[in-house]
This record gives C-alpha cells, structure tokens and sequence, in this order.
C-alpha cells in the first residue's frame, strides 16, 4: 500500500454513508492506534470515548453547528483530556513501567521526581494547553491510520465543548472534550469527495539545509 496514495485519497468527509458500520476489526484497529500514540514524557493524560448509539448522537447536532457528520458517520470519536493532571498520573505512569519492562524502582525514582516536580510547577492553564495539544497528535495519528485502513473521517474542531461535556456528562469521568472525529465511508454523492486536493509545491513548504 502506497501511504501517500491513501493521504491523497483522505479528506473531511462532509457527508457519510449512515447505512454503513465500521467492522469489530476496524474499530480495534482505531483503539490499539489511539493508544500507541507518541505522547509528552509518555504520559497517556487523554481518553477517547467512542459513541455508537445514534439515537444518542442525534442529540449532539445541535451542539456541533448541525453538522450532521456527528451522527451520519458509523461512529464519533470524542478526543478528551483530563480535568485535572497531577502526580497521581506519573505514578501510575511509572507503575506500568515497572510492571511492563521489569526495571527497578530505584533507577526510575530520579526521572520521576524530576516529572512529579515540573508537572506540580505547571500552572493549570498550562497544564491544560499542553493537554490539548496532546490531544491534536492523537488526532493526526488517528487520520493517517483511517487513510491506510480505508476509513473516512472528519476532524472537527466546530462544536461547543461545555455542551458536549453537559450532554456526555464527561465531568462526570473528569473529561473534557477537545476534538470530535467521526468515522465511517463517505457517501457516494459527497461532492467533496472528487475535489482534487489543494497544496502548495513541496518547494514553498520544505526548507532543506
């Protein structure tokens, strides 16, 4: 598979196939991806919450502008970050490492420490604008394997987070929403769909020293 012929063939999808559903397979593929995203000092601080219900997700439109992509696509993928980071997430961090690759506690205890220290020394709007931006990887990672899986999908930044978060009850998990992806097959009548792709000449946007 040509990874550059499947980013060619990937765009927002404006408009899904809603009689089409992403197969158990597919889906495990977005989880497995989402979770081995390369993240900050690999903390995992995001949560992603997939929403089939349709019922459900028809009562997110509004929330979202009317884009009708929320609830026409199989599934909506609701990126999240945490209400709150502190210790408690290098501890567990750490913890799974001594867990999963046997190293002693004792070689790790300076570098978390030194983790434990700067986390505690951010300010809590920096704390969250380094959440987000997390959050912003994940998505690019989440698109590139859609393109190769032959999934659709739209990222959107349009929507109204407190109103999401209210109707998900997401503080209830202490969430927060930051990205909305929903995924599926683009249907066959998406005029998007046979635009060619607008991008400037590798030339204007690559500097090589």
């Amino acid at each position: 598979m040509n990874i550059i012929e499947q980013l060619q063939w990937r765009y927002a999808t404006k408009k899904f196939d809603d009689s089409h559903i992403l197969s158990d397979k597919q889906l495990t593929t977005l989880k497995e991806a989402f979770n081995l995203t390369a993240l900050s000092y690999g903390l995992q601080t995001l949560k992603l919450v997939i929403i089939t219900d349709k019922e459900h997700r028809e009562k997110l439109v509004s929330h979202s502008y009317g884009q009708r992509q929320v609830v026409d696509a199989s599934h909506l993928l609701v990126l999240c970050i945490q209400s709150e980071i502190d210790e408690t997430d290098v501890n567990e961090h750490f913890k799974n490492i001594v867990q999963v690759r046997k190293t002693s506690e004792s070689v790790l205890e300076p570098f978390k420490n030194q983790l434990k220290a700067a986390i505690d020394d951010m300010p809590k709007t920096k704390k969250f604008d380094w959440a987000i931006r997390q959050a912003y990887i994940a998505l690019g990672n989440l698109m590139t394997v859609c393109a190769i899986e032959k999934i659709d999908s739209c990222p959107m930044e349009g929507f109204n987070p407190e109103a999401i978060d209210e109707a998900l009850q997401l503080n209830l998990k202490g969430l927060k929403s930051v990205l909305l992806l929903p995924v599926g097959k683009r249907a066959k009548d998406d005029i998007f769909a046979d635009l060619k792709k607008v991008r400037k000449p590798l030339n204007e946007t690559i500097i090589e020293l």
